[in-house]
């Protein structure tokens, strides 16, 4: 896999450090876009998810409202209590039942982004404590696309990195540095991950 077109990423129990560690490393020349579902509890502020994270990443953080369209280098996150599906048009929300007992839910992103993008696509797990993601990463991995899982020794919730790594869905087992480093090179950045640090 030679360069990323999308970077989906799935988080839990855990998740708000963990991928603000992985974006705090992209610097703003990651092309890709990154769309990242996480598991959480209507937040009555709105954004407050993507707030936290833009104040950490070089990247423009912004939550997903339906019918965006996907653009290149920005982080999108999916609103609470919506399921979010990616295409090549745009992003679609919904509030069909939860799956997994989640909404968002990580095995639904995944498996849009894999459907549409095929090859194209990079699903990264994260930390989080049931096995949300695993089934995501399948269909990722069946139609070409990369999976990256954090190494679940260093997540804060071993249990959903886990599940995926039993499964035999990651393609690469990393520290979340590692992830960001894997990220860059597959995004075409030239000087590495940390330039937003």
């Amino acid at each position: 896999m030679p360069r990323a077109e999308l970077v989906v990423v799935g988080c839990s129990w855990g998740g708000l450090e963990a991928l603000g560690r992985v974006l705090q490393l992209l610097p703003a020349s990651f092309e890709p876009p990154v769309v990242a579902a996480q598991h959480r509890s209507a937040d009555p502020a709105g954004d407050g998810l993507a707030a936290a994270l833009a104040g950490i990443s070089a990247l423009p953080v912004r939550e997903v409202d339906d019918k965006d369209r996907v653009q290149p280098r920005t982080v999108y996150v999916a609103p609470a209590d919506y399921h979010l599906m990616v295409t090549r048009a745009g992003f679609e929300l919904s509030v069909d039942e939860p799956v997994r007992f989640s909404r968002p839910s990580i095995d639904v992103l995944f498996e849009s982004a894999a459907d549409e993008y095929r090859a194209g696509v990079v699903g990264v797990l994260l930390t989080g404590a049931n096995a949300d993601g695993t089934a995501g990463l399948a269909r990722i991995r069946e139609f070409g696309g990369l999976t990256l899982v954090q190494d679940p020794a260093t997540a804060e919730r071993p249990e959903m990195p886990a599940a995926a790594v039993a499964a035999g869905v990651a393609d690469r087992v990393l520290p979340l540095d590692g992830i960001a480093a894997a990220l860059a090179r597959l995004g075409g950045v030239r000087d590495g991950p940390g330039a937003a640090t």
